[in-house]
């Protein structure tokens, strides 16, 4: 038996052994270790396949037995070998180079098959026992033929070659784009990436594989692989780790060659000989090679999952880091489900042992996430799969390492946690094991998801990751109906959250978002994770409602889609405020919120089609939206009323009270009909477009119809109103019968008989000449008798003009029938008028409701036929206007005496009662659009009506009618136009709110101009006390009126400074004339209106554009403060809220440009190419305009600035602080730039450090003493301290003003702490500034000990002292450095002194040295006006005194001369200043190149 092997090997072996074979290129082979190997002699490789194929399968067979056979055929092989000279080397050097060949890509089906049946005789080889000693195991050769099996398998095998490698290219270069900018590739990467490219493609160009090949290659490689996986087994590779890493990757690469039909398992795999698919086969060699055979431990299980990573991924599989993400097909999805099953397989299979290594996976799952939704959603769905397999304890121990990971500085980190928690939530929740700690149960919870993950990335400051939590959420409301075991809903509206902690640098401040019912706010960790924040609470809907009004729109699209799932399962009622909020957002800015909110209000109604608010929302949020600018928004809108309103519109024998939808529609149009009349022409609008697009059809229409002799008529009398409107063609014989029948009833149903007139009007054209005349003769009787209201009155006559109308063939046929008609309506009027007005006891008996109809009709009539109308007519409606109240005692206006004089004694003896005067205007109005001459003589009585009648209605109707006036006389109107202003302000706020929107309408069509104080009167809505109106002056200005007119903003800004502060001192704004009753009513200054000012002052600027910000700052400083410097304004008190205004609206961040404040951060920049762009333009932007900014701001603002300084020291004025406000902004804006401007002038830096130290520590020292105030002002006792004992007045008092104060003050209270500080060198005193309410980043320390009554005392006795001997002092100038010199610093000395420190440090100022002494030695001193020079100390004067100075102090003496003896001149003293040059000009205003401040003396 051997021997017939042997010798059947010997024969095969005869093409492998040829006599040319060179012995120096095998060994070539060998010492090149297999890297490269030299040409082979064609002659040898002809002799060797000169039989094809066969000489491997051949070879195969002889070679087969003996590495299956164990009877002793270990020594016949290897002696056979030996004996007939037959070398290993030899064997193994031809297979490598038929690999070789193989591995090319240019290497056609038949090398390619080959290199794979040589791979295969080499790993048969190795299989033989024996095969190590005799030393034929080479790692480079075993790698090669490993990579065969991926190597040898085309790239591109189909006819779609040239698309999936642009698609391939195309991903990859867009994974690239979208990674984060990191270091740029080098130039020679690129010029070898392009020749490789450029190669690759050459190659794979000239080869093309039929399907034939494809198939042939494909069964050479499935035999291969079964061939290396029967050897795995018995051939270890424990020693040879490069080998098993080749083993995996080329594996895994294998595991998604080709789609697995069925469901694997590793089970099935194990007997080969079933195995059909290579992906199977794959994934057995990958189990194989977690035997034990191949290594000890976990490391061979942890390379499988790193390199599965990729798979699970949906990466590429291959070498490098940088993996492109694939396309997402279902290909690749099963793929990612075999990797999923085949780590749960053999999780199951090894358990405790394999858990760390799942735990790394899931970590590295989390971090390599591609940042696309689709992919981090099956990501999530593997990690959750795969965490599952994990006991309670290993569950719980990776959960509160997501927790962590859900506070990572990344924002894919937070956005991909969310991710997992959802996808968390629907699985099962976890019971409680004995094995889990203590601190790590509340990790099995799902309520800790919700309210620990999801709940606190809703407060993320990324608007990403708030999104997203949102959105997170709205998905939770919709699993907690089913898989969720606590119902979310319930956690969230009936509970707060408590204890939850914020990590640093991934939340918004707490003070935007948290709420508490004791007043209590969350405070974000400033340290590490680890560390808790104070427990608090915070309401999830409170929450919700800030993110409805999120600034960043995807934040408020999902904000809302929780707010609509919180309200498909909550009681409405209880929750209406949140229903408006999303009724509010169908008018969001944002065009995608604006979607989003029809699209969440359609779903709630149609979940809650019986509640009645969320229909009235409904309506009134979607039907306005059909009149949206943005076309998109209004297709949504008209979707949306498709849907719900005409889709589900059935004939009536198919309506079903079961039927929901049907139901809901007619409800919806039920409440059109009685409630939301208003909203009728937004109607017209949808029906309008609908019948262009033929959209109600003759089945449609008779379906509506049908339901007019039903419960449901007054709804579908409407919805035909609307229909025939657009398309009159239909069957009027059911209309006429309907119309005969209501007509007959003495008291129809107002709104079914007025939709019915509407339905008649619009089809009179297609009705019979007899049925025109017959119901022209009902509606004329009935407007005759007045039996009709009045609503139904003006559809009557606007029904009357289309009979009229459809009854003539020419216009003025038609004018000839209306005269007809209406004559007698209109003598029935004027008659029935004349007897009540002109009669003596007419008013006395009249019926109240007769004659408002009779006026109405009357204006209604006189439209239609103008010249009917007589003289009489006009004098019986301004005798109603005349008869007020207030005409006998109150001067008349223009053209109201002439009016008076002509109208019958009658009338102008007796007082009609407001709704009659309130309609005759309405009529008055009508009369005056048709005749010139009458509107002349009522727009003065109607403007008095203004002035004087105190009845909201008719001030409301002569508003209407002035409006209108102004449209068709704008010129008679325009002067008036100041008196219908005044009513911005009118007591009422229904008519503030109307004047509001006319005026709007008339500015936005140009009739009126912004002219005289119509602007500031305007802008003052904004800070009106209804808030309503104050949203709508909002609105009507930024979004309507600023639109029309872009710089209009800026045109008024600085006259709104001087309007709003009454400063008329200047000779060119605030200079229009103002009448004596308007003025008082807008008037805003003084400091209780300083917020009011400073609200309107930031809406201005906040809709500013860069461009106007950074000329209104030059423009401010240019024509307000420059005015005050060079003395063209007088500096006094009436001058200081003006400039405290103008220095807070300076330092104010809304005049800040945009491209400076609005800094991109890296760390919230999306990860896409828009965003990137963005942020490369922004910051090119900034560059440019920044420089500009700091430029005009060195040149032309400070000088002014440091000027005005001097000039509000010198005349003690309290706008001092808001400067010294102002100046501690810019100083932290522009570091870099001040440290250049003070360069040059030393003396002038140190004084302004100085001044800006002492104004720190006065604050400091302020709010330490209102702190102590009110921590004393309730003792522990219980007696109540008296404030003025621990409250110091604080406030400046200038000049004699205070000393008085100081007189008649008590002896325990303390003079203002500003009033004991030393004065700066160079100033004239140190600011005594008004306390405020710091606003902004900066926080005042406190000291660390209460201050007690007895050192209050104390300091006041210093306090005096110094005040009385204060004389300047000059200190080190300190360099900008805002991190030493902040009172934020803990080093600070303003901060880290206590108030007895510094007592004490001024008592021994006072006590022991002269106050014109400087307190340390300064080097370089000089004295003089304008030449004194102060160098720069070593260390920085906020550093304590040390006590060897202090004793230095105490040996100074203090030498006073005599009081009779005259004080001897000081002589002068002949020093030049270092830093300036003696000729230097001097000049009044401060600047670079100018004098420093004066001292006083």
């Amino acid at each position: 038996m051997v021997g017939m092997a042997l010798k059947d090997l010997g024969r095969d072996l005869q093409p492998w052994c040829p006599l040319d074979l060179s012995l120096e290129w095998v060994n070539t082979v060998w010492d090149l270790d297999f890297t490269e190997t030299e040409p082979l002699d064609p002659s040898v490789v002809a002799e060797i396949l000169e039989t094809g194929r066969d000489a491997f399968t051949k070879l195969y067979g002889s070679l087969f037995p003996f590495a299956t056979d164990e009877s002793g055929s270990l020594e016949s092989v290897w002696s056979f070998f030996t004996e007939n000279s037959i070398s290993s080397n030899t064997l193994v050097a031809l297979f490598c180079h038929f690999v070789q060949e193989a591995h090319k890509k240019s290497a056609s089906v038949q090398y390619r098959e080959y290199g794979l049946r040589a791979a295969g005789l080499y790993f048969l080889l190795l299989e033989i026992p024996g095969s190590v000693v005799n030393q034929v195991f080479h790692p480079v050769m075993f790698d090669k033929c490993i990579q065969i099996l991926k190597k040898s398998w085309p790239q591109e095998s189909n006819l779609t070659q040239k698309r999936k490698k642009e698609h391939s290219k195309s991903s990859k270069a867009n994974y690239r784009r979208s990674r984060k900018r990191g270091k740029p590739p080098r130039k020679e990467d690129y010029q070898v990436d392009e020749l490789s490219r450029e190669e690759e493609e050459e190659e794979e160009e000239e080869i093309y594989f039929s399907v034939r090949d494809l198939s042939q290659i494909r069964d050479a490689i499935f035999n291969l692989l079964k061939n290396f996986l029967r050897l795995l087994p018995k051939f270890s590779l424990k020693e040879k780790p490069q080998s098993i890493q080749t083993c995996i990757e080329v594996f895994v690469a294998l595991t998604s060659f080709e789609p697995i039909p069925h469901k694997f398992l590793i089970s099935q795999a194990r007997n080969l000989s079933e195995v059909k698919h290579i992906s199977e086969l794959a994934y057995y060699g990958l189990y194989l090679l977690c035997s034990p055979v191949h290594g000890e431990g976990n490391k061979v299980i942890g390379s499988i999952f790193h390199q599965m990573l990729n798979v699970i991924l949906m990466l590429e599989v291959g070498e490098g880091s940088r993996c492109a993400p694939l396309a997402i097909t279902s290909h690749v999805i099963n793929c990612r489900n075999q990797a999923v099953q085949f780590v749960s397989s053999l999780v199951d299979e090894l358990q405790e042992s394999v858990f760390p290594i799942l735990g790394t996976l899931l970590q590295h799952i989390c971090a390599k996430v591609v940042d696309k939704a689709e992919y981090r959603t099956y990501a999530a769905q593997s990690l959750v799969q795969l965490l599952s397999k994990l006991p309670s304890k290993e569950y719980a121990t990776f959960i509160a390492w997501l927790y962590k990971y859900s506070r990572s500085s990344k924002i894919p980190h937070r956005v991909f946690t969310l991710d997992v928690a959802l996808a968390l939530l629907e699985l099962p929740e976890r019971l409680l094991d004995d094995t889990v700690l203590l601190e790590h149960q509340k990790f099995l919870k799902h309520k800790f998801f919700v309210q620990e993950i999801i709940f606190d990335r809703c407060l993320d400051k990324a608007p990403t990751v708030r999104s997203k939590a949102l959105s997170s959420f709205a998905q939770c409301l919709e699993l907690s109906t089913s898989n969720t075991s606590e119902n979310t809903l319930e956690i969230f509206i009936n509970s707060t959250v408590t204890g939850i902690h914020s990590h640093f640098g991934t939340s918004l401040r707490p003070s935007t978002v948290l709420t508490s019912q004791s007043c209590r706010s969350v405070q974000s960790s400033t340290h590490d994770s680890d560390e808790q924040t104070p427990p608090g609470e915070r309401r999830f809907m409170t929450m919700l409602r800030k993110r409805t009004k999120d600034e960043k729109i995807n934040v408020r699209k999902s904000a809302l889609q929780v707010l609509m799932s919180i309200l498909k399962h909550c009681d409405i009622l209880s929750m209406e405020e949140d229903l408006l909020i999303l009724q509010d957002h169908c008018r969001d800015p944002a065009i995608s919120v604006r979607k989003q909110a029809l699209q969440s209000l359609t779903e709630l109604v149609m979940a809650k089609p019986t509640c009645v608010p969320v229909q009235k929302a409904w309506l009134m949020g979607v039907i306005p939206v059909v009149m949206d600018y943005e076309s998109t928004v209004q297709e949504k809108a008209l979707e949306c009323l498709d849907q719900l309103l005409l889709q589900n519109i059935k004939h009536h024998r198919k309506f079903h009270s079961e039927d929901r939808s049907q139901v809901l529609a007619w409800a919806l149009l039920a409440l059109l009909t009685v409630e939301s009349q208003d909203l009728s022409r937004y109607l017209n609008k949808a029906f309008h477009i609908w019948s262009k697009k033929d959209k109600f059809s003759s089945t449609f229409i008779n379906s509506v119809i049908s339901h007019t002799d039903t419960e449901r008529s007054a709804p579908a009398w409407m919805l035909l109103s609307k229909i025939t409107c657009s398309s009159p063609k239909l069957d009027y014989t059911k209309i006429m019968e309907s119309w005969e029948k209501l007509s007959r009833e003495q008291s129809p149903n107002s709104n079914t008989l007025g939709y019915m007139l509407c339905v008649i009007g619009h089809i009179a054209k297609h009705l019979p000449k007899s049925t025109q005349d017959k119901i022209t003769g009902v509606i004329k009787a009935k407007l005759n008798g007045f039996q009709w209201s009045l609503e139904l009155i003006s559809l009557s006559v606007d029904t009357l003009q289309g009979l009229c109308r459809a009854s003539a063939k020419t216009l003025r046929e038609e004018q000839e029938l209306l005269k007809r008609v209406c004559g007698d309506v209109l003598s029935t009027c004027e008659q029935h008028l004349s007897n009540i007005l002109l009669k003596e006891d007419g008013t006395g008996n009249m019926d109240e409701d007769l004659v408002v109809k009779c006026i109405f009709t009357l204006g209604d009539i006189a439209q239609l036929c103008p010249a009917l109308v007589e003289k009489r007519v006009f004098l019986l409606i301004q005798s109603i206007l005349a008869s007020s109240a207030h005409a006998d005692h109150l001067p008349s206006s223009q053209g109201t005496t002439d009016l008076a004089s002509q109208l019958p004694f009658q009338a102008r003896s007796s007082a009609l009662p407001s709704v009659i005067r309130a309609h005759a205007i309405i009529t008055l109005g009508k009369l005056c659009l048709q005749h010139e001459d009458l509107a002349k003589k009522s727009i003065p009585a109607l403007v008095r009506e203004l002035e004087v009648c105190e009845d909201v209605a008719v001030r409301n109707n002569v508003i209407i009618v002035m409006c209108d006036l102004c449209i068709r006389y704008t010129v008679m109107v325009d002067n008036y136009i100041p008196n219908i202003s005044i009513c911005l302000k009118d007591s009422d706020p229904f008519i503030r709110k109307q004047t509001l929107i006319l005026l709007t309408n008339l500015l936005q069509e140009e009739y009126v101009k912004w002219k005289g104080s119509l602007f500031f009167r305007f802008v003052s809505t904004l800070v009106d006390s209804h808030p309503d109106i104050a949203s709508l002056g909002e609105f009507c200005l930024a979004h309507l009126l600023l639109k029309r007119n872009p710089t209009m903003f800026f045109q008024h800004f600085i006259e709104c400074i001087f309007h709003f502060n009454s400063y008329e001192k200047h000779g060119q704004y605030n200079k229009f004339s103002q009448s004596e009753r308007g003025k008082p009513l807008f008037l805003l200054k003084g400091k209780t209106n300083k917020e009011k000012r400073m609200r309107i002052y930031k809406f201005l600027l906040e809709h500013f554009t860069d461009e106007q910000r950074f000329n209104v700052t030059s423009k401010i400083c240019l024509n307000i403060l420059a005015c005050f410097t060079d003395g063209v304004l007088p500096v006094d008190m009436e001058a200081s809220e003006l400039l405290s205004d103008t220095f807070d609206i300076l330092s104010s961040k809304e005049i800040k440009l945009l491209a400076m404040r609005a800094q991109a951060s890296k760390e919230l920049l999306e990860e896409d190419d828009v965003a990137l762009a963005n942020v490369v333009m922004q910051e090119a932007q900034m560059k440019i305009i920044s420089q500009v900014q700091k430029r005009n701001f060195i040149e032309n603002i400070i000088p002014i600035i440091i000027s005005l300084k001097t000039v509000l020291e010198k005349n003690k004025i309290p706008a001092l602080r808001e400067l010294m406000n102002y100046l501690r902004e810019v100083m932290q804006d522009y570091r870099d730039e001040i440290k250049d401007f003070f360069a040059v002038d030393r003396q002038l830096a140190s004084e302004l450090e100085y001044d800006m130290k002492k104004y720190t520590e006065q604050l400091a020292q302020e709010q330490a003493l209102t702190e102590h105030a009110n921590a004393t002002n309730v003792p522990a006792d219980g007696d109540r301290v008296p404030s003025q004992q621990v409250a110091p007045d604080l406030q400046a008092v200038p000049g004699a003003a205070a000393a008085a104060g100081a007189g008649q003050a008590d002896a325990n209270m303390p003079l203002p702490l500003a009033q004991s500080q030393p004065s700066a060198p160079g100033s004239s005193f140190t600011p005594t500034l008004p306390p405020i309410c710091e606003k902004g980043p900066l926080k005042i320390m406190s000291s660390t000990r209460p201050m007690s009554l007895s050192t209050i005392a104390i300091l006041n006795s210093v306090k005096k002292a110094v005040a009385s001997k204060s004389r300047t002092r000059s200190l080190g100038a300190l360099s900008f450095n805002m991190e030493n010199g902040s009172p934020e610093n803990p080093s600070s000395r303003a901060s880290s002194l206590s108030l007895e420190q510094e007592s004490e440090r001024a008592v021994k100022r006072v006590t022991k040295r002269a106050i014109s002494t400087p307190e340390k030695s300064i080097s370089n001193v000089t004295f003089g006006a304008g030449v004194s020079y102060i160098g720069t100390p070593a260390t920085s004067f906020f550093t304590k005194e040390k006590p060897e100075e202090a004793q230095e102090e105490g040996n100074d003496i203090l030498c006073l001369s005599l009081l009779d003896k005259r004080p001897p001149q000081s002589p002068q003293w002949n020093v030049k200043s270092p830093a300036r040059s003696q000729d230097n000009p001097r000049s009044g205003r401060r600047s670079l190149r100018k004098a420093p401040l004066k001292t006083a003396n």
